[in-house]
Parts: structure tokens; C-alpha cells; sequence
């Protein structure tokens, strides 16, 4: 029998953005935010897409959902071509792909209600018939985030973060969509109300057969709520691995690092802290061959400096982009 079809597949995804200089404003140079992003997503399934700020996950999120355009590269969804639809098919098919963005204070507009807030996708998309479906609806989904159906004719300025953000994820929720890219959901939030929302989208997931992208630069909170994690480096990604085997055994050199800085509760547990040299190389002139090369402590040149790794199979879900390991 043939693999089940994923839900989302990301081919050779590219972002590029123009820097813009000069008297008459014209295009003298372009940052580099997305160099070739691959990667699938099965129905149900969550991918934790981590890496350290500027490394172009929060636009590659964005560039599935086509809020931001792609330079080139495609997005399938159910082997529907999102990058190739028009606006029309494209409203449509927002249908079954949502966002939850980031901050829970900028997110919402300060002069709609929340049920309005929550309620304006079922206008747009013409999902109630009545303003009595429609408020029925709307106090549906207060209370499967856990909020209380009065808090529908208050303001967002009357409510905590995490109360917001279960705010944004009703919003997301109303559509009934099958793909929700988180978008760092939880780091504008007090560390208590984070795994508050962690499980509460957790259990949303089993409840609704949610599929997530779930952005993020805390590897703690990717660990705990994804199936499987891909590692972004300066718009690249250069490990994918299921989570677990992730955290107890990385095959990239910046894997590595990253984990190595990652709080371990039990005291008696040490972990060798690996300290990379130098900083981020710029995103307008990223380095040839390995990006990671000019931070690598096993670097080897000249195939290091000189030639892009591919994103290898390792087999058991595993890929790696390093030209030592593997």
C-alpha cells in the first residue's frame, strides 16, 4: 500500500527581501531569509520548527500561509498548489489553513469586541445563517478555550496575555481549519501561563485532528508539545528528527549547540556546554558552502567553505545537512 498524501508539503521554499537604498529608493541588495526550505507534514501531526532569532522560521510560516509572498518554491496543500492560487481560491482555502501570531497585546484589534474579533471569520466565510447561529457559535468556541461567554461583549484591553492568546487560538479555531501555523504562540507569555497553552492546544489537537506548524525558539516548549522538530540555521534547515531522538542524540554540529544551552532541571545531570564562536553571519551575504561553517567547531575545509551539504536521509525519519556527518 502507497504512503497516505501529507497534509502540507513545502518544496524548495525561497524568501528573499529587497534592501532599498540609494536616492530613488532602488534595490541595491537582498536579505536571504528563506534559502530552500523543505519539508511535509502528515494530518494530526506537529512540527516544531526552531531556531535562533532572524533564522527565517516566523517567514517561513508565513510564506505557507501566503501572508507573505513567496520569492519561489511551493507550498501543497493536499496537493492543491497554495502558491499557485488566485486571490479567490486562495480566500477559500484559508478555510483549512490558520494562524496564531505571536503576540497576544498587538494581535488583536483594541476596538472590536471579542466576539467580534472572534466572530468576523464566520462572516467573511459565510459559515452562520443567522445572528443566532452566529452568537451560539461564537460562545461555542469562548468555552473551548476556556473563557467564559460573557467575555464575548468585552474589550481585548480587559484581558491577561494568556487570555488573550486563548483569544487569538478561538479566532483561529473558528474557520474549523486543518492546519494552524503557531507562530512562537507561547514566548510573549509568563512561563506559568505557557503550559497552560501548550496543553490546552495539545488537547485542542485530539479533539479536532489539529495539524500544527509550531514555531518557536524555546527548545523545551518544541520538545514537549512536537512529533517531530526541524532545526533552522540562517534560512536553511540543517536537521529534522523525531523529538525525542532529537534532544537524546543530534547529528548536526548546531543541533548540538543549541541543546547544550537548553536548562536541565536535575542538578546531578550535567551536559557539556558547547560555545560557538564569532556571530551570525548577515543574512544579505550569508557564507558559501555551509552556512554554519564559519561557527563550527568540526569544520573541515575546503568542502566545508566551499560546497552546500544536502538535507541527507539518515532513515528513521532522520536528515542532516552536514558534510561530516552521516
Amino acid at each position: 500500500m502507497s504512503a497516505p498524501q501529507p497534509l502540507l508539503e513545502v518544496e524548495d521554499l525561497v524568501k528573499h527581501f529587497p534592501v532599498k537604498g540609494g536616492l530613488f529608493g532602488r534595490e541595491v541588495d537582498r536579505v536571504h531569509a528563506v534559502n530552500g526550505v523543505s519539508f511535509s507534514l502528515a494530518q494530526g501531526e506537529t512540527l516544531g520548527l526552531v531556531g535562533e532569532s532572524g533564522c527565517g522560521k516566523s517567514t517561513t510560516g508565513r510564506c505557507v500561509l501566503r501572508l507573505i509572498e513567496p520569492t519561489s518554491g511551493e507550498v501543497r496543500l493536499e496537493g492543491r498548489s497554495v502558491t499557485a492560487m488566485g486571490r479567490a481560491e486562495l480566500r477559500a482555502a484559508a478555510r483549512d489553513m490558520q494562524i496564531i501570531f505571536q503576540d497576544p497585546y498587538a494581535s488583536l484589534n483594541p476596538r472590536m469586541t471579542v466576539g467580534a474579533i472572534i466572530g468576523e471569520a464566520l462572516v467573511i466565510h459565510e459559515l452562520a445563517q443567522t445572528p443566532a447561529e452566529h452568537e451560539a457559535r461564537v460562545v461555542e468556541l469562548l468555552r473551548t478555550v476556556g473563557l467564559h461567554p460573557d467575555h464575548a461583549r468585552r474589550y481585548p484591553h480587559e484581558f491577561s496575555g494568556g487570555q488573550r492568546q486563548r483569544i487569538g487560538i478561538a479566532r483561529a479555531l473558528a474557520v474549523s481549519p486543518r492546519l494552524i501555523v503557531c507562530d512562537e504562540p507561547v514566548s510573549a507569555l509568563d512561563v506559568s501561563i505557557q503550559a497552560q497553552v501548550i496543553n490546552l492546544l495539545e488537547d485542542l489537537q485530539e479533539r479536532f485532528g489539529l495539524t500544527y506548524l509550531f514555531v518557536a525558539h524555546d527548545l523545551s516548549v518544541v520538545e514537549h508539545i512536537s512529533d517531530r522538530i526541524a532545526v533552522m540555521y540562517l534560512g536553511r534547515i540543517v536537521e529534522v528528527a523525531p523529538a525525542r531522538e532529537l534532544y537524546t542524540s543530534p547529528q548536526h554540529p548546531y543541533s548540538e549547540a543549541l541543546l547544550s544551552a537548553v536548562p536541565i532541571p536535575d542538578p546531578s545531570v550535567r551536559r557539556k556546554r558547547i560555545v560557538l564562536q564569532g556571530d551570525v553571519p548577515s543574512p544579505i551575504h550569508p557564507p558559501s558552502g555551509c552556512a554554519f561553517h564559519t561557527r563550527c567547531p568540526y569544520r573541515k575545509d575546503p568542502v566545508c567553505s566551499s560546497e552546500l551539504p544536502p538535507l541527507r536521509d539518515l532513515g528513521g525519519g532522520r536528515q542532516v545537512a552536514c558534510h561530516l556527518r552521516g
